[in-house]
């Protein structure tokens, strides 16, 4: 990837690149129509960047580190927290990485979930979910040694549940709800899902 440039040139071109993946999507932009956006030629727009998906990553890896981010700091919390037998302090899930980070930030997110088909971020949410399951492998057998009764459940299992979880989490992204409406959905999700992951954990 080419050197982030912090020039209001290049503010300018993410800014067309973004428009024009929101309207075509990753598979469809253009990057004649990206220049065109930006007021530049196409030399000049190759200045800033190698290709498209140079352009697309740019946009997009942020708000993915933002997340891997939020759940590695999320499991060592949890870690810490079962390792002084105080699981009180066990208390945000992905339920707050949601009201927290993504909700009020639904437009990056959406480009990432509804315009990357063909890009190396299209399975998003598949990968998202393979790296919480792998999380929560390792976090399990740390609760039984803690004296906690978390139930027998495979990897298929937990598998399903949690891209059912992930999935129902990221749907206001996906069909564009207002942040009112998306924030109401996470009421019922929360609702619906946690006392089922508490019996899951042995909680």
């Amino acid at each position: 990837m080419v050197p982030k440039d912090k020039t209001a040139s290049h503010r300018k071109v993410l800014a067309a690149a973004r428009e024009e993946f929101m309207e075509y999507g990753y598979e469809n932009a253009s990057m004649r129509r990206i220049g065109q956006r930006a007021g530049m030629t196409a030399a000049g727009l190759y200045r800033h960047c190698r290709d498209k998906a140079d352009l697309f990553s740019e946009i997009v890896l942020p708000s993915i580190q933002r997340i891997d981010d939020w759940l590695d700091a999320h499991i060592s919390r949890s870690v810490r927290s079962v390792e002084s037998n105080d699981v009180d302090l066990w208390k945000d899930s992905e339920i707050d990485m949601m009201r927290d980070l993504v909700y009020p930030n639904m437009e990056e997110y959406r480009l990432l979930l509804t315009r990357a088909q063909g890009s190396p971020y299209e399975n998003f949410l598949h990968d998202l979910t393979e790296k919480h399951q792998n999380q929560m492998l390792q976090f399990l057998p740390l609760l039984q040694e803690r004296g906690f009764t978390p139930r027998r459940i495979d990897p298929q299992e937990l598998h399903l549940l949690l891209s059912a979880y992930t999935t129902a989490l990221f749907e206001p992204v996906v069909h564009g709800y207002s942040q009112e409406d998306a924030f109401r959905c996470l009421e019922t999700v929360e609702a619906f899902f946690l006392p089922g992951w508490k019996q899951v954990l042995g909680l």
